[in-house]
């Protein structure tokens, strides 16, 4: 952020705070152009670029009475820049740890292909022969596409325990399914 930028964001900030929409939108136009060379100067021309501006953004709008006119306004912003740049590499990071690239795909389609066509009624049947609350759990994720809030909060249980019941259910769902032990 070069001075003048600097001056003029001070000058909108303390606007914005006494009310001034028009100067509040200004200031956001102004932090997105300074977020998104912040964030390239970091990170190059990484397809999330626009996250951190995002998420920049919000955080000055939720943050933006914590500003305090008689200080300068660049640490302020900075401060909170690098730290929404932060949170999204560490989600970036999560998310490209995970999951699979699409390149991929194909290889892990074909490897774990379903022999035949899906017997549906064999699903419903076995899901049906689940102990009540791992059945209630699953029908809820699965069939009613619920979150597990939404679960959790319908059961009255925590969501840590709807997310066990679950993994429990799938596990003996995938018993029930597959049948005898197969040999690999």
């Amino acid at each position: 952020m070069t001075r003048d930028e600097e001056a003029r964001a001070s000058g909108l900030m303390r606007l914005a705070q006494s009310g001034d929409q028009p100067a509040y939108a200004s200031l956001l136009v102004l932090l997105t152009g300074v977020t998104r060379k912040f964030a390239r100067a970091r990170v190059g021309s990484a397809s999330w670029v626009d996250d951190v501006v995002q998420e920049t953004l919000l955080a000055v709008h939720g943050a933006r009475q914590t500003y305090d006119s008689a200080r300068p306004f660049a640490p302020w912003f900075y401060a909170i820049a690098s730290s929404r740049l932060i949170d999204v590499l560490r989600r970036e990071k999560r998310v490209a740890t995970r999951e699979l690239q699409s390149d991929a795909l194909p290889e892990v389609a074909a490897a774990t292909a379903i022999d035949g066509p899906i017997d549906i009624e064999a699903i419903h049947a076995a899901v049906r022969s689940l102990p009540a609350r791992q059945r209630e759990v699953i029908e809820g994720l699965k069939f009613k596409d619920q979150s597990v809030r939404d679960v959790a909060g319908r059961l009255k249980m925590s969501e840590s325990a709807v997310k066990v019941t679950a993994h429990r259910g799938y596990k003996m769902l995938r018993r029930l399914l597959e049948g005898p032990a197969r040999e690999d």
